[in-house]
């Protein structure tokens, strides 16, 4: 963590300084935020810390989230939230969720037997756990750092959306208006440049876009408790998936503080037309059914946290923003949706709220990039074009999991193909395995070889190393902060040391004195846009970094300070390093251009300049 830029600053470095501005016109802004759920916020946040950008929040709820509901957090969201900062804190508090055990009726079907213990996440899989914390701490985190941020954005509480409209005025083309619940008959009117509506599968933002979630109801309905039990159930504090003879199906997932436990419970199928409220389901039906699950262990509820009853769907929206056809090739979208209000499906994944906050980081920089001026408009078309495909890959994988967990199983290869299904696509609950086409802001991987362990298209994929200044051992990935920034990471060759003539130097000067390159903005300061990172592969007592280029020792602030926070080596203590790990070529060494929501948008080699700029040139002004 940098601070202290422009003079010492005294007290929490993570309040950002608030420079002096007049206070803006709250009735216009950039961007509108309908929701406070985890997308919202994560689109806010990611907004506010931006700084420059006016930001507005809004949530008919007339205050914050005090009780979880989707509360199991992937890796890859957590690799999100070391980006925000907060990572540290959600570690903390949470249950990690270590291994995976699998229980079924014994041969005879009186009793239950553990049929498989496995490893939750796979060794290498993620450098980040995965955790389970309560969805209302999530929120609290990204509130904090909201207030935090130079914008110190609070969110704008009882403000129900009522219409949307489309205007005249070229510089905020799309007003919200909201009924104020907390003044019943008054309303307020906000324009801004873009709408985004995170307002849930119920969502407004939607229906008045004319969109529609598409999909059918899987006719099973679940209830969900949190709740403080005694039980002598061997596993109670390890996820569980547990198949009974006769009684139904139960999902254990461990909370946070060391007690509390989350159920998943299997009830009656739904009929025809029926729904999740005509059942009367009630908390004792719900413990009963655990109780009857587990038996012949006991299993007695002392206190409920929380609990419901839903009925198991999936649906998707065609589109997540107000383009509307082919014939629109030009048009700029201005109102977008995501999280539920795109996408809906059952909580036995786990990435219901992953793949919300995954939207709006995917969104969130596009946002941020076009209303800076460093990108073309045609870059906010890439949003629904990703994050679409991915939710519709969701479905498929949900609908596949919900079927196998409900299912009865008669033989042993049915019985087996559960946990042969989990195991299969645990890199999936796990986050990671997003891969995004080839598009205007990803390339095709044709330089693949030089890094074959860093994939185009998927999430840059962290490892060691240490910095080259201090000493410090870190993850490589602890530099992708979020702040819209793109980077490139340059792997050196085996002889390179920095020093002139060699290939990391001459990449240095192509990007600072070619004015063709979009890394030479010098009103802006030659990393605003675009942040350059080297990794030697020799020992850090063996490099100088005072020999290194300029680029990789920029001066910055008013006092010309110089960043000693751009140059890393191997970190050779422990055996395999970066270049083996990631399947670097040590020979040739790589580019890696990485975008600002971490993802991988091509592996080039260290001398290919103008492929560099052509890149760049495809979206940005």
């Amino acid at each position: 963590m940098q601070y202290h830029l422009n003079g010492f600053m005294p007290g929490n470095p993570e309040i950002r300084f608030k420079p002096d501005a007049p206070v803006p016109d709250r009735s216009k802004v950039d961007v509108a935020i309908i929701g406070c759920g985890p997308a919202g916020l994560t689109l806010a946040a990611q907004l506010a810390v931006a700084g420059g950008i006016s930001v507005r929040i809004f949530d008919r709820k007339t205050g914050p989230l005090e009780v979880g509901q989707a509360d199991g957090i992937a890796c890859r969201s957590m690799e999100m939230f070391e980006a925000f900062g907060f990572v540290d804190r959600v570690r903390k508090e949470s249950y990690w969720v270590n291994e995976t055990t699998f229980w079924r009726p014994d041969g005879e079907g009186r009793s239950l037997r553990r049929v498989d213990r496995i490893q939750d996440v796979e060794d290498d899989l993620s450098h980040q756990p995965h955790v389970i914390l309560s969805q209302a701490r999530v929120h609290d985190f990204y509130l904090e750092l909201m207030r935090h941020s130079p914008a110190r954005l609070k969110p704008d509480y009882a403000r129900a959306l009522t219409d949307l409209r489309r205007t005249v005025d070229p510089d905020h083309p799309v007003t919200a208006v909201f009924d104020c619940v907390d003044a019943p008959g008054t309303q307020e009117t906000v324009q801004a440049k873009f709408i985004v509506g995170c307002d849930g599968a119920r969502s407004t933002v939607r229906s008045l876009m004319g969109r529609q979630l598409k999909g059918e109801a899987g006719q099973r309905l679940w209830g969900v408790m949190d709740v403080l039990a005694v039980s002598d159930f061997p596993d109670i504090r390890l996820k569980c998936a547990i198949q009974s003879s006769d009684a139904g199906s139960l999902l254990i997932i461990p909370r946070e503080g060391g007690f509390l436990v989350r159920l998943y419970i299997e009830l009656d199928a739904l009929g025809t037309n029926e729904r999740a409220a005509d059942r009367n389901v009630s908390p004792e039906m719900l413990a009963q059914k655990a109780a009857d699950i587990l038996h012949p262990y006991k299993f007695e509820v002392k206190d409920v946290a929380w609990w419901s009853a839903y009925e198991i769907g999936q649906r998707l929206c065609d589109t997540f923003d107000d383009i509307t056809g082919s014939g629109e090739a030009d048009a700029v979208p201005r109102l977008f949706i995501a999280g539920d209000a795109c996408h809906t499906h059952s909580p036995k994944a786990g990435q219901g709220m992953n793949v919300s906050m995954a939207d709006t980081f995917n969104l969130g920089w596009k946002l941020g990039q076009v209303l800076r001026g460093w990108a073309d408009p045609a870059l906010l078309r890439t949003y629904s074009e990703e994050r679409q495909a991915k939710a519709s890959e969701l479905i498929a994988f949900d609908k596949e999991m919900a079927r196998l967990f409900s299912q009865k199983p008669e033989t042993e290869q049915e019985k087996a193909q559960f946990q042969q299904y989990f195991k299969k696509h645990g890199r999936y609950t796990a986050g990671v395995e997003t891969t995004y086409g080839p598009s205007l802001i990803t390339g095709e991987g044709r330089h693949q070889h030089l890094a074959v362990g860093l994939e185009v298209g998927k999430r840059f994929h962290s490892a060691p190393v240490i910095r080259l200044a201090d000493a410090k051992p870190m993850q490589l990935a602890e530099t992708l902060l979020a702040d819209m920034r793109w980077r490139l990471i340059a792997f050196a060759d085996r002889t390179d040391q920095g020093l002139p003539g060699g290939a990391i130097a001459e990449l240095c000067a192509y990007l600072q004195k070619d004015q063709k390159t979009v890394l030479c903005r010098p009103h802006e300061g030659e990393d605003a846009m675009i942040d350059l990172c080297a990794v030697f592969q020799q020992g850090h007592r063996t490099l100088d970094v005072s020999g290194m280029p300029d680029l990789l020792l920029p001066r910055r602030g008013r006092f010309e300070l110089i960043d000693y926070e751009k140059t890393f080596t191997a970190d050779l203590k422990n055996g395999a390093d970066i270049f083996d790990i990631r399947g670097i070529d040590r020979e040739k060494g790589a580019l890696v251009l990485v975008r600002p929501d971490q993802f991988i948008a091509d592996v080039l080699p260290l001398g290919a300049r103008e492929e560099i700029t052509a890149f760049f040139a495809r979206f940005t002004r």
